[in-house]
Formats: structure tokens, C-alpha cells, sequence
């Protein structure tokens, strides 16, 4: 790896850690940790689960929807479960000694954000089925996002990316919506 290219990512991987340690001392007040836990809890799929339960008794096209969030969903796990066992960038607080794990991990690898990725698809594909909800996703994606770093389970690049390949995996979906709608779901 070329010099310049090592001392940018050292640079990178810094910031990326020293806004960690600022956003995980947020989490030392007991209220602010309860309640990003509960949200980072929503996130790890109660909460989309029960949308995907619901969603078939309250629309004319709940089962399609459903099925559509299903499949996209399984594409994200499997694309963040691969690079997770590809990259294993370890999480942030056994990185450094100065973050605190504020609750339960799944998995011992941090890259990418699999609740980012999730919550983006997820929000994304219903935003697109009931705009009237846009502000309501957005803002409980977004904390997701965050929680993923305040409670230390996440570096900032890891919810970034996770981000990322969650709103990329909507653009498939709007590709399946303009032109293959009726291949797999009918």
C-alpha cells in the first residue's frame, strides 16, 4: 500500500475513533443509555417484523410489501453477514479501552452496521409505499444509526457504510419495482 494511501486511512481511522469515544460518553447517563438500548433492541428486528406481521391486514398489497421487505431484507443480511466475515474490523470497545459496551451484540465483528443497513431498507421500501410516514422512518433510522455508536457496538464508518449498502439495496428494489414487479412477487 502506497505511504500516502496508509497515512489517509491511519488519519480516517482515527477520527473515526475519537468520534466514537465522544458519542459513547453520552451513554455514562443511565437515561440516554436505556433509551438508545430500546431503540437499538426495536432495530435488531422487532420492530420490522412486527411492520412485515402487520402490513397484509392493512393494505391491499400487505402481502406483496411483505414479501418484498422479506426478500430485500434476506439480500442485506446476506451481504453484510458476508463482508463482516471478510473484513472482522473488531468492534469498537474491544479497540479501545476508553469505550464501554452499552448492551448486547449479536456478532463479534463491526463492519458494516447490519441495524443501519436493515433500518435503511426497511424504511426506505415502506417510505416508498406510505410517504406519509417519511419523517417517522427517517428520524428512527437516523437512531438507530446513532445507537449503533453510542452504545459502542459501532465505529461511525461502520453505520456510514452500513447506511450505504442499505440505500443501494433500495435502488435494486426501485429497479425490481420499474421492471420486474411481477417476477417474483405477483
Amino acid at each position: 500500500m502506497p505511504k500516502a494511501l496508509k497515512t489517509i486511512l491511519l488519519h480516517c481511522n482515527k477520527a473515526d475513533t475519537d468520534f466514537c469515544v465522544k458519542l459513547n460518553k453520552l451513554s455514562k447517563n443511565q437515561m440516554i443509555l436505556y433509551f438508545f438500548n430500546f431503540i437499538s433492541w426495536l432495530g435488531n428486528g422487532k420492530i420490522w417484523y412486527f411492520i412485515i406481521f402487520l402490513i397484509p391486514f392493512f393494505h391491499a398489497d400487505g402481502i406483496k410489501i411483505s414479501l418484498e421487505m422479506i426478500f430485500f431484507g434476506l439480500a442485506g443480511t446476506l451481504i453484510y453477514k458476508l463482508l463482516k466475515s471478510k473484513i472482522n474490523r473488531p468492534r469498537p470497545y474491544k479497540v479501545n479501552q476508553s469505550i464501554i459496551l452499552g448492551g448486547k451484540i449479536l456478532d463479534q465483528f463491526s463492519f458494516p452496521s447490519g441495524h443501519t443497513l436493515h433500518a435503511v431498507i426497511f424504511s426506505m421500501i415502506l417510505i416508498f409505499y406510505f410517504p406519509l410516514v417519511t419523517e417517522v422512518f427517517i428520524i428512527f433510522t437516523f437512531l438507530i444509526a446513532l445507537s449503533r455508536v453510542i452504545l459502542g457496538m459501532h465505529f461511525p464508518s461502520d453505520v456510514f457504510i452500513g447506511a450505504i449498502i442499505g440505500y443501494l439495496i433500495f435502488q435494486l428494489f426501485l429497479i425490481y419495482q420499474q421492471q420486474y414487479e411481477n417476477f417474483i412477487f405477483i
